[in-house]
Parts: structure tokens; sequence; C-alpha cells
């Protein structure tokens, strides 16, 4: 039986379409019975690629060779299917990557580098690669440039919506637009990347360009956000860039020309990002970590995540419990610089402890009536410097566990 749909959920915007890229899915079988679970997109020639995978020392076959494919720059399909990770799968998962791109390629009339490839899913369990390559056939003959929505959903595991965002920017005066679809709901945590998203735009700009906007872009966003501090095997951001925008020529070094575009770019990489928190497994509340006056950025990006994902933080969260103890110990634990007689503490804009106690006269009923919401805001100054990071998360629930401890059956 399907899950319900997280409280928490956004409706999927209208996608128009994007020149030089066309989609579709179709139900192959992988894994799941009644519903899609491949999808495809071909891109025009010349369309340039940049990518940021997965940090975890076990990655699926898929993951290492779009590694390799991205060296070359240039990307003329995607291959995504749903239901089966093939991570630990040995050389039968290898051969299952070079079958994969070596039949995308031949429909599409690129050579196999050009083909990228994810996979999401159970781990350990051999890829069923007949199935999938006999889909390819009729999945390529019927994609579309209104595919977006049939694209997003057939990316869905654990998922309860699909998840996708659309923006538009102007380079040298002429309007280029970006659309984006994410999946994302358990094994999260930001390590680059986290859950698999892919962003298209008709912008032309060079492959280093565009890889040196993903690396800056992720950094707010997907390697901001934690539903349980699990970063997954397969986890696979790309973005493409497929030249049909007919805008001036951007110099390599992107400038000001660019300024529109970047924003929009990293607007769009946020949204997508807490799409996939608000979709966190089991969630019911959406959670904002604030660290400010840390010692340096890194320093208050690593005490956000401590609190972000300690289960006693999550837990109290999920029982709407103004337990700011917690956050103390979360704190202490982050093995940051942090000094407790300058620490201040406050939910929903309420100081709830400043200079190791509570504050003179706290009223906690404005704090209660905050942790009922549905998102929560939690603010930690640290008094030392001037870093400061915001992380996002969700709360800890019984429903996490539900969805776990049956993934397999």
């Amino acid at each position: 039986m399907p899950a319900a749909v997280s409280p928490l959920a956004l409706p999927l915007p209208e996608l128009p379409p994007v020149g030089g890229v066309r989609l579709g899915a179709v139900e192959a079988g992988i894994r799941y019975r009644g519903r899609t679970d491949l999808m495809m997109a071909e891109f025009a020639a010349g369309t340039t690629v940049a990518g940021v995978f997965t940090q975890n020392r076990c990655p699926g076959a898929p993951v290492d060779w779009c590694r390799a494919a991205l060296s070359g720059g240039r990307a003329r399909a995607l291959i995504v299917n749903s239901g089966n990770a093939n991570v630990f799968t040995g050389h039968a998962g290898r051969e299952a990557v070079k079958a994969t791109a070596a039949a995308a390629s031949g429909l599409v009339g690129c050579p196999a580098r050009q083909v990228f490839l994810a996979s999401t899913g159970v781990i350990g369990e051999v890829l069923p690669l007949e199935r999938l390559t006999t889909a390819l056939p009729a999945l390529h003959a019927g994609l579309s440039e209104q595919g977006w929505e049939a694209a997003a959903r057939a990316i869905m595991t654990t998922d309860t919506f699909p998840k996708a965002a659309t923006r538009t920017a102007r380079i040298g005066g002429e309007e280029v637009r970006l659309n984006g679809f994410a999946k994302g709901s358990g094994m999260i945590a930001p390590d680059m990347a986290t859950m698999l998203a892919f962003v298209v735009t008709d912008a032309k700009l060079p492959a280093p360009l565009l890889q040196r906007l993903l690396s800056q872009g992720v950094e707010d966003s997907f390697n901001a956000i934690t539903v349980d501090s699990d970063t997954s095997t397969s986890d696979t951001l790309l973005l493409f860039a497929t030249g049909a925008a007919r805008h001036p020529r951007v110099p390599p070094s992107g400038g000001a020309m660019l300024r529109a575009f970047r924003a929009a770019l990293f607007e769009l990489l946020a949204d997508l990002a807490l799409k996939v928190v608000r979709d966190g497994e089991g969630a019911q509340k959406l959670v904002r970590v604030d660290v400010i006056g840390a010692a340096s950025r890194r320093s208050a990006r690593r005490v956000a995540l401590a609190i972000a994902n300690s289960p006693l933080v999550k837990t109290a969260i999920a029982g709407e419990d103004a337990n700011w103890g917690r956050i103390v110990m979360a704190v202490g634990k982050a093995g940051e610089p942090a000094d407790r007689d300058r620490l201040a503490i406050a939910v929903g804009g309420v100081w709830m402890a400043r200079q190791g106690s509570v504050v003179p006269g706290y009223d906690e009923a404005p704090v209660v009536r905050h942790m009922k919401g549905r998102e929560i805001e939690i603010t930690v100054d640290l008094g030392l410097g001037a870093g400061r990071a915001s992380v996002w998360t969700c709360d800890l629930t019984h429903g996490y566990i539900d969805i776990n401890g049956s993934y397999r059956s």
C-alpha cells in the first residue's frame, strides 16, 4: 500500500519545455509493479554536463560510470531506474552499466560515454538488465518535451510526492530556462550529493564553468540538508546545458553576465533540496537550524549538523517538546569551539537559554505553540565569532522505523 503523502508536501509546479531536451518514462518491472520505474532524457548534440556525486566509499556502479564520463564534458542521454540501486553487485553491476550505456547510445547515435546513468533502490541485488534494455526502445520512441512530470515520478522510491522546480533568468538580455527534478526521502545526509537530482537549462555554457557553478550551488542546498545522517551510495546530481537558447557568448569566467543565471540556479537547487527534506521518511515537521556566532563558517555548519542529526533533538521535536537541554547536548558533542557560558538558544524566535542558564522570566507558552506547528526554527548563538550556517532537517517519528523496517518486503 502506498505511503500517505507527506503533510509537508508541496504541489508539483508546471514545468514548461526546455529547448534541446526530451524526456519520458515507462514501467520496466525492475522491482515495482503498476508504476513507472525507468526514465530517459535525450539531449541535443553539443550539450555540456557537470556533476557532483556521493562521497560514500562504497558507491554504486552508475556513480563510477558517471564520474568517468564527466571528464568528456558532453552528454546526449540520461537513463535512470528506480527499485534497484545497482550497488555492491560486483562484475554484474559494472557490466550492467556498460550494457545500458551501449543500448542507449545506439538509440541516440552517440558514444557510450555521453550516456549518463543513475540507479536508486535496494542495495546488493543484481539489476535485472534485460528488463531495462528491453524497455529502452519504446521509451526512446515516446520521448517528449512535456515529459518532465513522468520523469520525476519514475525515479521515486519511498518518496511520497514528486519533486521538481523551474526558474528563468536572463543572459545578455535573453531569457533562459532551468528545470529540475529530484528524488529523496531516506538515507539523506549532506556529503554531496544526497539523493538523485537532475537539472537542465537551455543556456549555452562550457562544461568547466558549469561545473564551478554546480559545485558552488550545492553548498547551501543539498549539502545543507539531512534526514537521518546516512549518506547514500548512489547520490548523483547532474546539470545539463543544451545550448538551445540564443544568448550572447558567455566568457569562461562567467562574470557579471551570469549573475542572474547563477542566482536562479542556486534558488532552484535550494528549492529541490528542501522538498527532499519535506518528504523525509515519516516526517511531520520541517526544521531549520541556524547557528551564528561560531568561530568559522565551517564550525557553524558542523554544529548545525550535530543538532540536526541528533536523534534526541529530532524525537523531542516529533513529540512537540521544547527541550532545549538536548540542543545544548548536541552543541557540546559537535567537537567544535563552544563555551557553555556564552551559549544562547532560541526556538521559534524566543530566547530560552543564555550565558549558561535559563533566561530570567522565560515563558515557555509561545515556544510550545511554535512546536505544535509544521515548521520549526532553532537558533543557536555560540557567542565566539562571525561564523554562521543554516541546515534543514525533519523530525524523527515512528513512521521512519515503519518504512525502513519493511523496505525490502
